[in-house]
Formats: C-alpha cells, sequence, structure tokens
C-alpha cells in the first residue's frame, strides 16, 4: 500500500492513549506537506479509560467529509476497538495493532493486519505512554503517507511547548515503530 495518493485512517483506542495526538501528527504531516487534510476527533464522556477514535483524511485532492466510514488504514491501541473497526476496513487497506493490548487479531480478506508489542516495546525502551506514536511509526512504513523528514517536523509542530522535553522521545518512539 505504499505511496498512496489518499489516506482515510481511524485510529481508536481509550482515553488516555494518546489517540488524538497520533492523529494530529499524522495531519500535521499531511499540511507540512501542503496536502488536503481532515482530522476528526471522537471521544466519549470520560475522557481517560473512556473510548477515542479519530478520523483522519490525507489527500492531494479536496476532503468531501471529514467521517471516515470504510477507512483503507487502521491503527488499534486495544481488542475493543480493533474489534469495532476491523471489520469496517477496505479490501487492499491495512490495519496496525498494538498486540500488547490486542492479543486476539484477525485479519479480513483483503486487509493486511500488522501486529506489533508497541506498549511492551516503549516500556523497554524507557518511553512509557508512546505506544500511540510506536504505531504512526509502524504506518508510515507500512504506507508511506508522508516523507520521513517530515514525520519528525510533524511531531516538531504537534508536541507543545511546554512539553518540547518530549520531542525527542516521541522521534525515538518513531523510529521504533518504523523499525518493528
Amino acid at each position: 500500500m505504499a505511496d498512496i495518493k489518499e489516506l482515510q485512517l481511524v485510529l481508536a483506542g481509550f482515553g488516555g492513549q494518546g489517540v488524538l495526538f497520533a492523529g494530529k501528527v499524522i495531519a500535521y504531516a499531511a499540511l507540512l506537506e501542503g496536502r488536503e487534510v481532515s482530522w476528526l476527533p471522537s471521544y466519549g464522556p470520560e475522557m481517560r479509560g473512556g473510548t477515542a477514535n479519530c478520523s483522519v483524511t490525507l489527500s492531494d485532492e479536496p476532503i468531501g467529509s471529514p467521517l471516515v466510514t470504510a477507512p483503507n488504514a487502521l491503527v488499534a491501541m486495544n481488542q475493543p476497538s480493533f474489534d469495532k473497526f476491523i471489520g469496517t476496513v477496505r479490501p487492499g487497506g491495512v490495519a496496525v495493532a498494538d498486540s500488547t493490548m490486542v492479543p486476539e487479531v484477525t485479519a479480513p480478506e483483503g486487509v493486511e493486519v500488522c501486529a506489533i508489542p508497541a506498549t511492551a516495546l516503549v516500556e523497554e525502551a524507557g518511553l512509557k505512554g508512546l505506544a500511540n506514536i510506536v504505531l504512526v511509526g509502524k504506518l508510515w512504513a507500512l504506507t508511506g503517507f508522508c516523507d520521513r523528514a517530515t514525520l519528525d517536523a510533524a511531531i516538531e509542530a504537534s508536541v507543545p511547548p511546554r512539553k518540547a522535553a518530549l520531542i525527542e522521545k516521541n522521534k525515538q518512539a518513531m523510529a521504533l515503530g518504523i523499525e518493528a
């Protein structure tokens, strides 16, 4: 699925897992490359611990709707999210899952599913809380949705100034995902 023209992506997990931030990094990458972007967050009223997902569309053409009902990519950070959205991924699409939190992975016909132990990887690397960025790195490795240098620039643009110390850790987590 490399060199895609339009990425229609759903990122999903529990609140507090950084699903919306991961979507923001991907959206910033497209903005930095001058592409059309849609980023639509959705979360339960509980915030941390509740459900959270966001729809992101990157395109070279104008985007008609921010809703992504039949994505060509999925990033799932927990089992309930994987179970809820895997059936919506179009044939020819790709799904990336955190196998630490998604132990039961199924691959619908025509969908490439890549499960990596993102949570375990970041804990071993001393990057706790950055499994979301590991999964973004793996998604990039599978789809090439932007230039590699743009990913680092997107992290720099997405991390708020008060948390600037986390920029390098995010870049390390991105590299972990790309190499996984």
